[in-house]
């Protein structure tokens, strides 16, 4: 089967990959389509450590093809949408409702796929850049067969990532004002998070200027292309920023434009050593910097709750999708969403 491997050096489109079957307590998928995440491509250029070789990709959705002994949620054929959080559902973590939190769904690759006799890793417990993917059973959310398969598959990081940061972690309010710094894949999700938690402006910040539309599409009521003019919008603050570029300067200007009372949360991705400072004297005014790992999310309430959300029309799915590409020309989508073109790119199988 085909997919997308990284031996460390190089990424390359295969055809000759192997994925075991389904074991107990697992759901083996056929992939349709997954969305490339900067987290991809950090694995890529180095700046998310990880054991190599590995199948890339972690933002998918398909269709059940088989599952182990005692999976009763989903069924072959189901259409599911595939997370990354292969929570144990056990542990004190999960039952106060904070898998994301599970010491057993962080830093435990496995290796479910073959390629010439050799193991290959598992990327983000996921692994949608291929075929086909064995995830544990909680991992595998049942949405409506009416959801495009290439939309849906972005519920699985961008969407809970960027609108859970935003009605999970931050709890935005009606009326509260939001600065949302990067509008690409993350930041348009936490835009179009603000717009469905009621925030009254919504400010995004981007260098480049050909965001504007599609910012505003996704709820932004302020667009600029750098932060000097936020002030001028928002003269004491505001309530929430998000950083969603992953640069420590960025960081800085963030917690700086805050309210009293104001909440910066941590989503884009720096390098694993990378330190970022702040005035220690601005922080005693109630303010926050808060930390983010996947939108602080609950997968099998809240996938269902956006597919719910896409279906009255209140949740963007089809505008995030900028262009689908057939897996073989995943360079070219990895250039493209490099340099900005896309809002997200998809492979197809």
């Amino acid at each position: 089967m085909r997919g997308v491997i990284f031996d460390g050096k190089q990424t390359q489109v295969v055809d000759d990959l192997e994925v075991r079957d389904a074991g107990p307590g697992e759901v083996r998928v056929a992939v349709a389509a997954a969305g490339l995440c900067h987290s991809d491509l950090s694995v890529v250029d180095g700046t998310i450590p990880f054991p190599v070789p590995v199948v890339l990709g972690h933002e998918g959705a398909g269709v059940v093809e088989s599952v182990g002994a005692g999976v009763t949620h989903v069924r072959p054929g189901d259409h599911v949408a595939l997370s990354t959080l292969a929570n144990c559902g056990a542990c004190a973590e999960c039952d106060r409702g904070r898998p994301t939190m599970c010491r057993k769904a962080i830093g435990m690759p496995g290796q479910p796929f073959e390629r010439g006799g050799r193991p290959l890793y598992q990327f983000a417990s996921n692994s949608a850049f291929a075929e086909r993917t064995v995830v544990k059973a909680v991992q595998a959310v049942r949405i409506p067969g009416d959801i495009p398969l290439p939309s849906a598959a972005l519920i699985g990081c961008g969407v809970l990532t960027g609108v859970g940061a935003v009605l999970n972690r931050a709890r935005v309010d009606h009326g509260e004002s939001v600065l949302v710094i990067g509008t690409g894949g993350i930041g348009l999700n936490v835009i179009q998070g603000a717009r469905i938690a009621g925030a009254l402006k919504i400010v995004a910040v981007d260098s480049n200027p050909a965001k504007e539309t599609v910012a505003r599409r996704f709820g932004a009521t302020h667009f600029l292309t750098s932060t000097e003019a936020v002030r001028d919008i928002l003269p004491t603050g505001a309530d929430h920023a998000f950083e969603c570029v992953g640069r420590v300067e960025l960081i800085r200007q963030a917690i700086d434009l805050l309210d009293r009372h104001g909440q910066a949360v941590l989503l884009g991705v720096p390098p694993a050593t990378a330190e970022a400072s702040f005035l220690v004297s601005a922080m005693y005014l109630d303010k926050s910097i808060l930390g983010c790992r996947y939108g602080s999310s609950r997968p099998q309430r809240d996938i269902a709750r956006y597919a719910d959300l896409y279906r009255e029309g209140r949740l963007l799915l089809d505008e995030l999708v900028t262009r689908t590409y057939p897996v073989e020309e995943f360079d070219k989508a990895a250039h493209d969403a490099h340099e900005g073109r896309v809002a997200r790119a998809v492979l197809t199988f």
